[in-house]
C-alpha cells in the first residue's frame, strides 16, 4: 500500500484523487490527524446557546467536546471527559446545566471549567489543578469554531475578513428554527467535492435550481475578469452597506462572496419569494442574492437576505460523513405567522437528499477496482479543483515534518 505521501507525490495534475484518498483508513487517519485535529473547525451557531448553562456536545474523530455558554455570557469548549477517571460529563446532544456534573461519581466542574467539588479526594488534593481540559473557541458574528489542537493556527485573519460579510445578516439575533443531520456514506472529501461545483445541479437539483443559478462564474472559483452582470450585483449590494465583492484567500482555505440568485429570486423557496417575512440581518432589498461562505475543511453557508443557513461536515469513517443543516431566523420570527417551516426548509431538504444519493453513488463507483482519476472540467468544476488543490497541498505539507524526521 502507497503511503499518503507517495500518492500525493505522483498525483495526476486537475484529474480527481486515487481510490485510496477516499477508502484507505490510513488516509482517513492521516486527514483527521493533520487536518480536523489542526484546523479551525465551525461548530455551532451562537443562537444555539440561549443562555447561560446552556451546553451542545459535539464529536470530532476520537475527541468528544463540549460548548457551554458560561455565566459571565462567554462561550467556552472543553475536552467532554471528567478529570476524575474520564467519563463523558455531558451525555446529551444539548441541553442547560447550572453546573457541569459527572454522572460517574458526582465530579462538579463550573461553567468556566474549574473544578468546584469532588468528594473524599484527601487533604492533599488540589481541585485547582483538575478543571476540565480547555479546547480553542471563537466566536465569529454568531459563529463558534472550535480548534483541536494544543497551539491553535492563526483565527484572526479569517475573522477579520469575514466579520464584515456577516454582521450585516446579525447572526446575533437568530434562532434555529429547524436543524437536519445526516449521515452520507461516502468520504468527507466527496462531500466537499460535490459541494464545489454545479455540474451536476441541471440533472439531481430541480427545486435548488429554480432559485440558484448553475452558471460556473457563481458556483466555480472566479478567474480573470468579473463578468459585468456579476459585478453590478457586487456594486449594487457594496452601495447598500453590505460587503460583496469575491474573496478567497491566499491557501484557498476561505472564499467570501455575494452571489445573485436566478433574476427575480429572493430566497430559497419553490416560488423564488421570500420564505420569512421578518428578515434576520439588515438587507436593504429582498434580491440581495445569498452571502456564500466556506471553511475548510467543515463548512458552508447561505446567508440570504430573509434567512440563513450554516451547514456542517463531520467524518465519521473513511466512507461515512456527517452533514448538518440548521436554518436561521430572526428570534423573533413566529412560526405559522412570519413563516411556514415546511416552505422554509423543502428546497434544501430536497437538495440534502439529492445530495446524499449523488455522494453514495460516487462512493460505490470509486470502490471498485475499475475506478481510475478522471479530469476535472475547466468550465464547471475550478471549485472541485481549487479544493483537491488546498487539501493536498495542506496534507502535503503537514506530512512532511513526520516525513523528514522518519529519515
Amino acid at each position: 500500500m502507497n503511503s499518503a505521501t507517495d500518492l500525493l507525490a505522483r498525483r495526476k495534475p486537475s484529474h480527481s484523487l486515487e481510490q485510496a484518498f477516499y477508502t484507505d483508513p490510513a488516509i482517513f487517519e492521516a486527514d483527521l490527524q493533520n487536518i480536523f485535529y489542526r484546523d479551525w473547525l465551525f461548530a455551532i451557531a451562537a443562537c444555539e446557546l440561549e443562555k447561560a448553562g446552556s451546553y451542545v456536545t459535539h464529536k470530532v474523530g476520537e475527541y468528544r467536546v463540549v460548548i457551554v455558554r458560561g455565566a459571565d455570557n462567554q462561550i467556552r469548549a472543553f475536552h467532554n471527559t471528567c478529570r476524575h477517571r474520564g467519563s463523558v460529563i455531558c451525555k446529551a446532544a444539548k441541553g442547560n446545566a447550572p453546573k457541569l456534573v459527572c454522572p460517574y461519581h458526582q465530579w462538579t466542574y463550573e461553567l468556566d471549567g474549574s473544578l468546584l467539588w469532588a468528594r473524599d479526594m484527601g487533604p492533599d488534593f488540589d481541585p485547582k489543578q483538575h478543571g476540565l481540559k480547555t479546547v480553542h473557541c471563537r466566536e465569529l458574528a454568531g459563529l463558534v469554531y472550535i480548534c483541536l489542537a494544543e497551539d491553535a493556527p492563526d483565527f484572526d485573519t479569517f475573522a477579520n475578513t469575514a466579520r464584515p460579510y456577516l454582521e450585516p445578516h446579525d447572526l446575533g439575533n437568530a434562532k434555529v428554527a429547524f436543524e437536519s443531520t445526516i449521515v452520507e456514506n461516502g468520504n468527507w472529501k466527496l462531500v466537499w467535492e460535490n459541494n464545489r461545483e454545479c455540474y451536476h445541479c441541471g440533472g439531481n437539483h430541480p427545486a435548488l435550481c429554480r432559485t440558484f443559478p448553475d452558471d460556473p462564474s457563481i458556483t466555480g472559483i472566479e478567474g480573470g475578469e468579473t463578468p459585468p452582470r456579476l459585478q453590478a450585483h457586487f456594486d449594487r449590494c457594496e452601495a447598500a452597506g453590505l460587503p460583496s465583492q469575491f474573496y478567497l484567500h491566499g491557501d484557498g482555505q476561505y472564499r467570501l462572496a455575494r452571489m445573485p440568485l436566478n433574476e427575480g429570486a429572493e430566497s430559497y423557496t419553490l416560488d423564488g419569494k421570500s420564505a420569512v417575512r421578518r428578515f434576520l440581518g439588515r438587507a436593504p432589498f429582498a434580491d440581495a442574492g445569498t452571502l456564500l461562505k466556506f471553511h475548510y475543511p467543515t463548512t458552508w453557508n447561505h446567508f440570504l437576505a430573509d434567512h440563513s443557513i450554516v451547514f456542517r461536515v463531520t467524518p465519521i469513517s473513511p466512507t461515512e460523513t456527517e452533514v448538518s443543516t440548521k436554518w436561521l431566523v430572526h428570534k423573533d420570527a413566529v412560526e405559522g405567522v412570519d413563516y411556514d417551516l415546511q416552505r422554509l426548509t423543502e428546497v434544501w431538504m430536497a437538495t440534502n437528499d439529492e445530495d446524499r444519493r449523488v455522494v453514495e453513488d460516487n462512493q460505490q463507483g470509486i470502490d471498485s477496482p475499475a475506478y481510475a482519476p478522471g479530469p476535472y472540467s475547466p468550465i464547471q468544476e475550478s471549485g472541485v479543483l481549487q479544493f483537491s488543490e488546498w487539501y493536498c497541498n495542506t496534507l502535503a505539507a503537514r506530512l512532511a515534518p513526520d516525513t523528514l524526521a522518519a529519515e
